[in-house]
């Protein structure tokens, strides 16, 4: 069957210990990062001068998609990024990639995503999964959904959310990778019945009523690991120091994107044309704690994001293990033995969460 074609679319005070001077190359540190709402802790680092606070130099670095992401921290052309918890995993393992070791200290946000669906296909009736795949039964051709990365959280929850309701990603529907400030402008076009992605991706296509939102991450998986900073083993190790001290620097961004006082602070900054450059109204959808499903459901959420609450940030084991059950469970890796049990401890390093925890004294936090 023939593919479409689709186009290319006031800071509280923290007391703390300061570290010494993180700082030792002649050139600032490059951070990547993709335009999501999940990006924030990045940002609001940058905007609040935390960077500068923590002895670190950072120039951010607005890449267009995971894949240049991946390719740039593999070719050292970024020294660290937000990237999807399971790109750590599968360049780790040499899984779509040049097998390349990376680390992560810190966990940047839970959940935060949701499963978008045309206009086209509400009208034809569909309304959730079930009748989904009863639309998918009757259809002359395959249906074509996005996913911003073969081996992100939106790709293994779309997988499972489709097993879940008898349609099976590898034959009932087409499945096709999209960066995600391209998914809308492929919806909209009609090269996409639908797609996976974080936000303000999915808000973009309610506003415009282009599409509507069939599930929210916090639904499927709550509280699962969504982003994480990730750099080259080699990289960490040769400036562990720089890097404490940037896990540190994030760590305290994290802690104000959280606080419901700071939500509308953080809406205006991120929809700014030098970060996400999305309407302001498709931004505060995912952080005002009321979210837009659109043809009349708005419900209640407290925000879609999780950035600092309920250990959030903390690298754990359970947060690795759930990235590397889902990489297999959703099909995503048909090969376990791809993913050896000693990936786990070499790339999700409390070590170095705890180390940044030293730098730092948040109110009411449990370290």
């Amino acid at each position: 069957m023939a593919r479409r074609k689709l186009v290319a679319a006031s800071l509280p005070h923290f007391r703390h210990r300061m570290p010494k001077k993180a700082h030792t190359r002649k050139r600032p540190l490059r951070l990547g990062y993709v335009a999501l709402v999940d990006c924030a802790p990045l940002v609001m680092a940058q905007e609040l001068g935390l960077f500068e606070k923590y002895g670190v130099d950072v120039t951010l670095s607005r890449e267009v998609g995971w894949a240049t992401i991946r390719d740039k921290i593999i070719y050292g052309e970024l020294d660290a990024a937000h990237a999807p918890a399971g790109m750590l995993v599968a360049v780790n393992c040499g899984i779509g990639a040049v097998r390349t070791n990376c680390v992560t200290g810190l966990v940047l946000n839970l959940q935060g995503n949701a499963i978008t669906l045309s206009e086209s296909l509400w009208r034809s009736g569909v309304r959730d999964g079930t009748s989904l795949r009863s639309h998918i039964v009757h259809a002359d051709e395959l249906l074509t959904f996005g996913v911003v990365y073969q081996h992100s959280s939106h790709c293994l929850m779309l997988r499972n959310w489709l097993r879940s309701h008898r349609i099976n990603p590898e034959r009932d529907v087409q499945l096709v990778i999209v960066p995600p400030a391209q998914v809308h402008a492929n919806l909209k076009a009609g090269h996409l019945d639908g797609y996976c992605v974080g936000e303000p991706w999915n808000s973009v296509a309610v506003m415009s009523r282009t599409g509507w939102v069939a599930a929210t991450s916090a639904e499927l998986e709550p509280r699962h690991p969504e982003k994480v900073l990730m750099l080259r083993r080699d990289y960490a190790e040769a400036h562990e120091a720089e890097h404490v001290a940037l896990i540190a620097a994030l760590l305290e961004a994290c802690h104000f994107c959280d606080a419901p006082e700071n939500r509308e602070r953080l809406t205006e900054t991120l929809a700014e044309s030098k970060f996400i450059d999305a309407p302001i109204r498709a931004v505060r959808m995912s952080l005002s704690g009321l979210f837009d499903y659109g043809h009349g459901r708005v419900e209640k959420t407290g925000g879609q994001h999780i950035f600092y609450a309920e250990g959030a940030n903390d690298p754990a084991p359970d947060k690795a293990q759930w990235v590397i059950d889902n990489l297999i469970r959703s099909g995503a890796v048909a090969d376990p033995t791809l993913i050896p049990p000693e990936t786990l401890p070499a790339c999700f390093r409390q070590d170095l969460f705890e180390k940044a925890l030293q730098h730092l004294t948040l109110p009411n936090a449990q370290h």
